[in-house]
């Protein structure tokens, strides 16, 4: 019996299998003792992972949550099929309302948006995990998607602010006295800033 994500409707996958994380997950004694606690967050697994394992997790394994406009689902579902190929793929429409922050539509009104979520091992050739989704991101950006900060992020600064509105965020970090005080978010989740 392997060790899968949480199944069902809302499950963000329903392949993704933690056996090569947690290798004696399936231990008789592990399960009746520890099996409460599997599967567990990925956020937790990423923070305490060594560096070995985390460079190998990271060529051989992809989480990946996108957020496009409903318009360019099939444009993107066909450049995470040439730049990724994972599947089962995750699609989860929801709309996007028109408010100040971070994230937001192009437009005054509220959009239709679809999130893309991609979890489990690439099966292109010759994946390298850093191009393969620094061109994804790219996408992603010229249909004023974003991308889940969660994920892995190999975007440059300007690419993420050009992602990203920054101004009322910038503001609120400025007028609360926050730029020493703080980290930028860019610098709490992009890989080129942590490693």
């Amino acid at each position: 019996m392997e060790i899968l994500g949480p199944v069902g409707p809302f499950s963000p996958s329903p392949t993704f299998v933690f056996q090569d994380i947690i290798p004696f997950g399936n231990n008789p004694i592990f399960r009746y003792l520890f099996g409460w606690m599997v599967p567990p967050k990925i956020s937790l697994l990423k923070l305490t992972q060594g560096e070995t394992l985390r460079k190998l997790y990271e060529q051989h394994h992809v989480v990946q949550d996108m957020l496009v406009p409903m318009k360019c689902l099939s444009q993107a579902v066909h450049t995470f099929h040439n730049d990724i190929h994972v599947y089962p793929i995750w699609l989860c429409p929801f709309i996007l309302p028109s408010q100040p922050g971070l994230v937001h539509p192009k437009g005054d009104e509220a959009e239709l948006y679809v999130d893309i979520g991609a979890y489990g091992e690439p099966r292109v050739k010759h994946f390298e995990a850093r191009s393969c989704m620094r061109q994804l991101e790219k996408f992603v950006r010229s249909v004023h998607g974003f991308q889940m900060l969660y994920a892995d992020c190999y975007m440059s600064r300007e690419e993420f602010w050009e992602m990203f509105d920054g101004s009322l965020y910038h503001r609120l970090r400025e007028r609360l006295g926050c730029q020493d005080a703080f980290p930028e978010v860019y610098d709490k989740i992009c890989k080129a800033a942590r490693h």
